[in-house]
């Protein structure tokens, strides 16, 4: 379908691609892969002819449509949500048109027999069969499957484009991208703002659709599910891999260790021919092999190994104080902005060493929560942050809160401590800052780059609390892989808000649905979830299809007597006692618990003071009320299962 020839493209005097040559069959799926400014996002722009190489050609057919989607393009807003989506159908709007101008044509004229009116109806016939492969009349309904599926309400579509974010303007682009149904897609990180369920959602419709496709992307789930091969630039040139990503990791290993081995035996050829030359290279009897040697060294080709970073930056926090064993409870915890509630009624626990999803769509309120654990908005009901909770919080805009007179180095340095600030080049290298980049001051730095880098310093201060918000979005593979590492190695508390599904799986141990106003609960990791909410769906589906059932015997016919009624009625008198005794028993524990925390802190306050350091009877009290918080704590959640099974 696309042919690459021979690709050369320079920057100045440095080279990006030499001698790159190869082809995007129909049906391709084909992951491009490679470190960051190894030219993924360049190659996609020579293809759609954004950017022009310094040499070499592309082959693309006439009749072949692509659609391009770039990290960031120019957006308008002069428009609602439904008429922009429109206008990727502004092509088969003129078909339309024009069709109805042959029909008119044929409809006045009269020289049925002739040859011009038989190729007038020829050419009516195949615009008209090309329309329809098209959609045809159907677009709305297609606009409609397509904007919802990417997460938009039907109350949105005649909502203004400019009271969205960036982000949610982004998926309209892509939905006009999909609904073109152009034969090549070309796909820069299409992911980074859906969120879960819009990107299963894609994973679908590129499964399903007849389109090539040539993807960037860090979302290592994605790349998987979707593409079928795998192509690497390195070096400057392109590796083929005709696997999915995972395996090509495993293949580009075992390249990789073949290249090396390679490269000593070329190394131990060229040592000896040196040696001998060396050795013999004034004796008159050995002159013919002296001279062989040297034209062998001269036709030696160095044979060139991979660019991998294999270094293993194990990344630790620092340490910091034990916190209390309940660092988050929120008791009927709500927030609306004027008529509009975002969530209410939210009870959760998350215990002291636990690691948190908070999952569902983008504008269900997982940032809002967020920012109420951290006191920044008022809310309704109660947030307790627990006793020596020291928080760190990484939110979406906490790039811009960098100094931007220093540099990269400076900027980690600042906050690096002990051990650290000796491997400060090699955590700078992990998230893409190695090098003379280091030296780059902060206000030249693009977006993502300075995500990263506030991402860095978050990593170094002495939290017990981690809340990071969309961590993710600009990091590549292994940088993830990093941050992953840490956070699991992490001995406190950790809250992720996150749509990256391998990022989550394996570190956390318990999904906040957050939806139609409610947070529910889910134990287990985020594919536990995934399966969860996929069954719900199967059972939700099976329970609005139309069953017709024959009808029952009679004796089959259970119809509940009198005296089971009143049994079933005192059962759930006495039940509800039970719910309303432990209800209390919770209330007084809760109470207990506050008080408690709250002489700790005096205690703690007294103790501080130098004449008091030697007071046996503060130590004593301090002790034997640590020692009863905790059991009161345990009582608590004891408890609290309790009424939960109730």
């Amino acid at each position: 379908m696309i042919s690459v020839e021979q690709l050369n493209v320079e920057f100045g005097t440095r080279p990006l691609f030499h001698d790159v040559s190869y082809v995007i069959n129909d049906h391709d799926r084909i992951a491009l892969v490679g470190k960051n400014g190894a030219g993924k996002s360049t190659m996609l722009k020579i293809i759609c002819g954004i950017q022009k190489p310094t040499s070499g050609t592309i082959g693309i057919p006439n009749e072949c449509e692509i659609g391009y989607l770039p990290q960031v393009m120019k957006l308008s807003d002069d428009t609602t949500v439904i008429e922009e989506t429109r206008k990727a159908f502004s092509g088969r709007n003129k078909m339309q048109e024009e069709l109805k101008k042959m029909e008119q044509e044929m409809a006045d004229r009269t020289d049925y027999d002739s040859d011009s009116y038989m190729q007038l109806v020829d050419r009516f016939t195949q615009e008209h069969e090309r329309y329809q492969l098209m959609g045809g009349d159907n677009y709305e309904a297609d606009i409609e499957r397509t904007l919802t599926g990417l997460g938009f309400d039907r109350t949105d579509f005649d909502r203004p484009t400019r009271e969205f974010s960036g982000g949610w303007r982004m998926r309209i682009e892509l939905a006009k991208i999909l609904l073109r149904k152009p034969d090549v897609l070309l796909l820069d990180e299409p992911t980074n703002h859906l969120d879960i369920e819009s990107i299963q959602w894609l994973e679908q419709f590129i499964i399903n659709s007849p389109a090539a496709l040539l993807l960037v992307s860090h979302d290592r789930a994605f790349i998987n599910n979707v593409t079928n091969r795998t192509i690497e630039i390195t070096c400057g040139h392109i590796e083929d891999y005709k696997v999915p990503y995972d395996k090509y990791l495993v293949l580009r290993q075992e390249r990789r260790e073949q290249q090396i081995r390679a490269w000593q035996n070329q190394q131990k050829e060229i040592a000896d021919a040196k040696a001998f030359i060396d050795r013999f290279r004034y004796q008159a009897t050995k002159a013919v092999q002296v001279q062989q040697k040297i034209r062998q060294l001269e036709k030696i080709v160095p044979i060139e190994i991979d660019e991998v970073d294999n270094k293993v930056m194990h990344l630790k926090f620092p340490p910091c104080l034990r916190s209390g064993d309940y660092p988050v409870i929120c008791d009927e915890v709500g927030k609306a902005y004027g008529n509009h509630t975002i969530f209410s009624h939210v009870n959760l626990t998350i215990k002291r060493g636990e690691k948190v999803a908070f999952v569902g769509k983008n504008g269900e309120g997982k940032s809002t929560l967020v920012k109420c654990i951290m006191g920044e908005i008022p809310f309704t009901g109660k947030l307790k942050i627990g006793h020596n909770v020291e928080i760190g919080y990484f939110a979406q805009n906490q790039a811009q809160m960098l100094d931007e007179s220093l540099t990269i180095y400076d900027t980690i340095d600042e906050v690096a401590t002990g051990d650290m600030r000796l491997k400060i080049n090699d955590l700078l290298g992990a998230f893409m800052f190695g090098g003379e980049v280091s030296e780059k001051k902060v206000k030249v730095l693009s977006g993502g780059e300075r995500s990263r880098l506030a991402m860095i310093r978050l990593l170094l201060e002495p939290v017990n609390l981690l809340i990071l918000d969309e961590p993710t979005n600009h990091l590549d593979i292994p940088s993830k892989d990093v941050l992953k590492e840490a956070i699991k190695a992490f001995d406190g508390t950790a809250i992720i808000v996150s749509h990256d599904r391998d990022f989550l799986d394996g570190l956390v141990s318990k999904v906040f649905e957050f939806g139609g106003g409610k947070v529910k609960e889910h134990l287990g990791g985020v594919y536990d979830w995934i399966r969860s909410q996929n069954n719900a769906e199967v059972a939700s589906f099976s329970k609005s299809a139309p069953v017709v059932e024959a009808p029952a015997k009679q004796e089959e016919i259970n119809i509940a007597k009198p005296a089971e009624r009143v049994e079933s009625y005192a059962e759930h008198k006495e039940h509800q006692k039970k719910i309303n005794r432990i209800k209390k028993a919770v209330a007084d524990s809760e109470k207990k618990i506050a008080e408690m925390e709250a002489r700790l802190k005096e205690l703690d306050t007294l103790l501080m003071d130098a004449k008091n350091a030697c007071d046996m009877k503060l130590v004593t009290e301090y002790t034997t009320t640590k020692e009863a918080l905790d059991k009161e704590n345990d009582r608590w959640m004891q408890l609290s299962e309790q009424l939960e099974s109730l």
